[in-house]
């Protein structure tokens, strides 16, 4: 797919860092309930700040952004 194969490349793993850290800033902010929205900016900033692609399995490609690149 290719937005799996985008989201593998510097750029969008940049871009699902900083949706990350938008989703804890707006929770944070917001605070109460969404403080859940905080704590789910976790998973983009770490896909994305560690390379790894948790949906990708699905389709059936390795979860290592480097490794699905290389396909």
């Amino acid at each position: 797919m290719r937005f799996l194969d985008y989201m593998s490349t510097g750029p969008g793993r940049v871009i699902r860092a900083v949706m990350g850290l938008a989703m804890m800033t707006a929770g944070a902010v917001l605070g109460g309930g969404w403080l859940a929205l905080a704590a789910a900016g976790l998973l983009p900033l770490g896909t994305g700040v560690f390379n790894i692609c948790p949906i990708s399995p699905l389709f059936g490609r390795h979860w290592r952004g480097n490794t699905c690149r290389l396909r």
